[in-house]
């Protein structure tokens, strides 16, 4: 091959174990984890970057004019949702940068492998002919029909 962007493997133990490692994500996470169709989510406010600061003064503030505020304004909860969200923004960037090397690792093996079977594929094309692998070659020439993808997806359902 000429391309090996990587060689390695891992065992099925560690699957197993890469497995099992997520789903301890997911039952640690599960209080925090909440299901939001994209219409809730455009409705939030969002606090950015640059709001960040405006909250956490504004808490500040809050607290210490707590005879201004309402009766059902609750400082205390609202200092335990930015202290939960600090603490899960750190974890956050920590798993998006495993995903992100993860996402990279599937697409050089993806890649590694698209090489190999263009390459081989070559290889049984030029040579293979009469060999008994005619029908082979037919099967894996389909990846390469011109149109064949445009036509389908034009093609009136039922």
């Amino acid at each position: 091959m000429s391309q090996n962007l990587i060689s390695a493997t891992l065992p099925d133990g560690y699957w197993t174990e890469l497995d099992a490692a997520i789903a301890n994500v997911q039952v640690l996470l599960q209080p925090l984890l909440v299901a939001v169709t994209p219409a809730e989510k455009k409705a939030w406010v969002k606090m950015g970057d640059g709001s960040e600061a405006f909250c956490r003064k504004a808490l500040d503030v809050m607290e210490e004019n707590l005879a201004l505020m309402p009766r059902d304004f609750d400082p205390a909860e609202m200092r335990r949702d930015l202290g939960t969200h600090d603490a899960l923004a750190s974890r956050v960037v920590k798993l998006t940068r495993v995903l992100e090397q993860a996402r990279n690792a599937e697409m050089a093996l993806g890649s590694d492998v698209m090489v190999a079977a263009l390459e081989g594929y070559a290889v049984l094309k030029a040579v293979g002919k009469g060999d008994g692998v005619e029908a082979l070659k037919k099967l894996l020439s389909k990846r390469f029909a011109v149109g064949t993808r445009e036509a389908a997806a034009k093609a009136p359902a039922g």
